[in-house]
This record gives structure tokens, sequence and C-alpha cells, in this order.
């Protein structure tokens, strides 16, 4: 199994730090590759070039009231999510859909279903154990 990560081509884990303007302050933004690449092609869905999508999410980030301090998890949680509902269908593969025209209620409303299902199983399974396990 870990051959699989362990052999990838070490440049995605290459740290690269990105100079840009979120909310006309000059920062830097440090990530490994395969998370800019990721995020260049979120930003290319909506015809958003790499720096106004990372400020646009700074921005929203703020309006919603999260905190800052951590931006960079922030983007590779971004990055890990967006994979993610690709797998299970709820953004569309293909490239030419922009993630701005996507029901994001419907989508976070189903992922809400899909987690409480997964802890609930979590916890009938843990309880099958514990059960077992005092038998």
């Amino acid at each position: 199994m870990c051959r699989l990560f362990i052999d990838a081509d070490p440049d995605y884990w290459d740290p690269q730090t990105r100079s840009m303007r979120l909310d006309g302050v000059s920062t830097s933004v440090r990530l490994e590759r395969f998370f800019w690449e990721v995020l260049e092609e979120i930003g290319r869905r909506d015809g958003l070039g790499l720096s106004r999508l990372v400020a646009k999410l700074s921005r929203e980030c703020a309006e919603a009231g999260h905190d800052g301090d951590n931006f960079a998890s922030f983007l590779r949680v971004c990055c890990g999510r967006y994979l993610a509902l690709q797998l299970v269908g709820d953004i569309p593969t293909s490239r030419d859909a922009p993630i701005a025209g996507l029901d994001a209620e419907g989508i976070l409303a189903r992922e809400r279903r899909r987690h409480a299902v997964a802890r609930s199983s979590g916890r009938r399974q843990a309880e099958a154990a514990s059960c077992s396990a005092t038998s």
C-alpha cells in the first residue's frame, strides 16, 4: 500500500511560497505543489486566476466568521473536500462545470447526511465490539 504514496513524484510535496494580496495586504502562502495545482483547477472552473481564487476564499472565510490564522490548512482542506466531493459525484468531474453554479446547499445537506450515517454506523460497530469483548 505505501509504495503508492512513497513512490509518487516528490515534486507533489515540494513546498512553494506564493506571494499575493489578500484584502489589500501583501502576504505569502506556503503550500505543497499538489495543493497549488488543485487550487488552480478549482479557479479555472470559474474563470479565476489563482490569486483571485485565494483572495475570494480568504474574504468569504472572514465574512463567515472563521479564524484565518491557519489559512494554509483551510486551503488544504478546500482541496481535499473538492476532490472528495468529486469522488461521491457532488461536484462534476467535467472541468467545464463552474463551482459557483453548483447547488451548495444541496451538496452540504447530502454531505451532512453521509457523515451522520457514518457516525451512526461507527457507534453501532463500537457498541458491537464492546458487547463482544464483555461476552
